[in-house]
């Protein structure tokens, strides 16, 4: 008899730990990946395994779950995009990810009526409708109260509408606010070490969402009803979408994902005129996934390639960092919820960070004839002032196998400077658009530019795996 129990309990102890380990990333079903980058910085061999983990207490099994994420910046000069700009190849959409993080900067001109008077949300809504159409495709919804944003023949329709109105439209949540805390007054007291992780739908409280007046303030987003026929077919939700003058953060996700994020906050930092307008400066959104808190930050940095300017943008940094500040919005006492940048377990920075290359205009030229990308590389400012200690200390970066992404000249794959007529725009070639991340649990798959000429810049674009931590308790759903 005791036999029979044993044998019993050994083969629940199996299933178990089968069930666990059964659960992958998206893309990871039915094939391996082999990922391997050799010796290339921040870049590892991906666990193809979700690891199972044990906490103190024997009830609260987790596993860590495998999530693919594109992350993508582009300067795009000031330059309102048109219908007939195809973001495809930049998203990637061939290698569909789980979640999609989009920064812009100089979405509208860069001049003292968008700076000090007030910013124009149209170019943000046209982003937001190029980005739905290559990532829902055939799915795209209307916005409420306008045309179609696309039509059944794929034929873009920029509608006139607020970008609080567009955001809202392209949301698939139907009540929860995800920047509000609707985690349980008993949870504390329940189990003292699992605080304000993840807050259930089924417990959302009517007085947490805002109108819509509160949904235009700075530090106040929501996610809105969306009565729409697309609503139900529609493959990515808009997640959160902020603009600060010319920098503009979207974040995307499957939306069979939605349920398990929360405490949704955001966070701007203005360093441009007079060290604070949002001319430069940052946008940061905060999360939590599951029962990891994800960072996502966009920033542009001063400009400038005389010697010293490099020292302003470490300013920029630090001060990005130091004064960045989520709102405490969890309800719960000792709450677990980070507050700032680093306080986060998976944090990912891109942005123009307008480093330079620390080389003449002409000594540049010739490795760029030459594709010496490891000399080039060697006079990054970036490079340099991360291993000399004074910025971005304990960050990441992959390795920069791609020729420089600014200055061209516009509409060609010529560097500003190299005929005549753009001799007065002259820069030197530099690898001014970047990302980099912070913690433990993010795994680089690709780091690379796109050859769009809508702009000066090229878009510059990554993708990860990023480990995520989830209860094992039967409720989630993937």
């Amino acid at each position: 008899m005791t036999l029979m129990n044993q044998n019993r309990t050994n083969q629940q102890a199996s299933s178990l730990i089968g069930k666990i380990l059964s659960v992958k990333g998206r893309n990871q079903s039915n094939k391996e990946i082999e990922v391997g980058f050799g010796s290339s910085e921040g870049q590892y061999d991906l666990p193809l395994q979700p690891l199972l983990s044990r906490g103190e207490s024997t009830k609260a099994v987790t596993a860590n779950l495998s999530f693919r994420v594109f992350v993508a910046t582009w300067n795009v000069g000031g330059k309102s995009p048109d219908s007939k700009l195809n973001l495809d190849d930049i998203l990637q959409v061939h290698e569909e990810s789980d979640i999609y993080v989009l920064g812009f900067q100089e979405i509208v001109p860069l001049n003292a009526g968008n700076v000090l008077v007030i910013e124009d949300n149209e170019p943000a809504v046209k982003w937001l409708a190029l980005i739905n159409q290559s990532l829902n495709k055939a799915n795209c919804v209307p916005l409420r109260g306008s045309k179609f944003i696309a039509s059944p023949g794929g034929s873009l329709v920029f509608p006139k509408t607020s970008l609080r109105k567009a955001s809202k439209a392209l949301r698939t949540e139907n009540k929860g606010r995800l920047k509000s805390c609707n985690c349980p007054t008993d949870l504390e007291r329940k189990n003292s070490k699992e605080f304000c992780f993840r807050c259930p739908q089924s417990q959302t409280n009517e007085n947490d969402i805002s109108s819509e007046d509160d949904e235009d303030t700075s530090s106040n987003f929501a996610v809105g009803t969306m009565p729409t026929p697309g609503a139900t077919s529609m493959k990515y939700s808009l997640v959160a979408s902020k603009q600060m003058v010319g920098i503009f953060l979207t974040v995307w996700m499957r939306k069979e994902l939605i349920q398990h994020v929360s405490h949704m906050r955001i966070s701007c930092v203005g360093r441009g005129i007079l060290g604070c307008l949002g001319n430069k400066g940052c946008i940061s959104v905060s999360m939590l996934f599951h029962k990891t808190s994800f960072c996502f930050l966009c920033s542009h940095l001063a400009s400038g390639e005389k010697e010293g300017d490099e020292l302003r943008r470490n300013s920029d940094v630090i001060e990005i960092l130091r004064n960045t500040q989520f709102p405490r919005i969890c309800k719960t006492l000792n709450s677990r919820v980070p507050e700032k940048i680093l306080d986060h377990d998976r944090v990912i920075w891109l942005g123009d960070l307008n480093y330079r290359i620390a080389l003449s205009y002409s000594d540049t030229g010739k490795l760029l004839k030459e594709k010496a990308w490891d000399s080039l590389y060697n006079s990054d400012q970036l490079k340099i002032e991360r291993e000399a200690g004074r910025v971005f200390k304990g960050w990441k970066e992959g390795k920069i196998y791609f020729a420089p992404t600014y200055k061209y000249s516009l509409n060609s794959d010529i560097y500003a400077g190299e005929t005549v007529e753009t001799k007065s725009k002259r820069r030197t070639p530099a690898w001014c658009d970047r990302i980099l991340w912070h913690g433990s649990g993010i795994y680089q798959l690709s780091y690379e530019r796109k050859e769009s000429r809508f702009s000066d810049h090229r878009p510059v674009c990554s993708t990860f795996w990023v480990s995520v931590e989830a209860m094992e308790d039967g409720s989630k759903k993937r």
